[in-house]
């Protein structure tokens, strides 16, 4: 196994994502207008805006796959997905491979798992497999870790946020990505349960961006090393000008 470095998708142990998963995850007409329905606008801001990583799912790193590597943002390709059109318990199956993102040039490789539903396990046993791979070939691991289903009655407690984080460490994640509930000593307590895992947090849907700039700097404070934003740049009447005060948020 190859010693995993997160030097590629971040500064100075800090860490500022641009995800634009949300085509699959929400539809485009939920969260997408004319102009950030198209993936090189925001892999426009991801460059510009000088982020760490872009979040894609495979099509998109396939079919822009030129612009991505012109581009030299780093690339991390999310390997499972599902839609939001079906209720039932939640199941994110996979849906590209290792090998396939490391084709494409991925610096890191994301997976979701829903903590609290039925196919917990089913889902477990796939990231096993997964993070081993990804790891004999040296590429790091985010872990989204959401608990849904029936059994969570409470998805953004302090218990249920901890767990999220302590379950990024004990599958072997290099960085978990959790919900944030909005309390500084909650997200401290999680970042302690992660361990040496390292902590961002998902950035959410569309807020104030004051408000989202504030939030992001008690985040960094309580320990996490950053964030995964979408909504809040790519929605943003100027992106780049608050990719810019929130990088300074960030990475001070």
């Amino acid at each position: 196994m190859k010693k995993i470095s997160l030097r590629k998708i971040t500064t100075k142990g800090k860490a500022l994502f641009i995800a634009y998963d949300q085509g699959l995850e929400h539809g485009p007409a939920k969260d997408f207008d004319d102009k950030n329905v198209n993936p090189l606008y925001v892999l426009d801001i991801a460059k510009k805006g000088k982020f760490n990583g872009v979040v894609f799912q495979k099509g998109i790193a396939e079919k822009y796959n030129k612009e991505i590597k012109k581009s030299k943002v780093p690339l991390i390709v999310k390997l499972n997905g599902k839609t939001s059109l079906y209720k039932g318990e939640p199941l994110a199956e996979p849906i590209c491979t290792v090998k396939e993102a490391i084709k494409l040039g991925a610096s890191a490789v994301g997976f979701t798992i829903y903590i609290g539903s039925e196919y917990e396990a089913h889902m477990f046993m796939h990231f096993a497999g997964i993070e081993r791979e990804a790891h004999e070939h040296g590429l790091p691991v985010i872990l989204w870790v959401y608990p849904r289903g029936k059994a969570v009655k409470n998805d953004s407690s302090r218990e249920i946020m901890a767990y999220s984080a302590r379950t990024g460490l004990e599958l072997g994640a290099d960085i978990v990505k959790l919900k944030y509930n909005g309390n500084v000593e909650d997200l401290q307590f999680a970042v302690k349960s992660a361990g040496r895992c390292k902590v961002v947090v998902a950035g959410g849907v569309k807020i104030r961006e004051r408000d989202f700039l504030n939030e992001a700097r008690r985040v960094v404070k309580a320990g996490a090393i950053g964030l995964a934003v979408g909504r809040n740049v790519w929605q943003s009447k100027k992106p780049l000008e608050f990719s810019r005060k929130l990088r300074k948020e960030v990475f001070g």
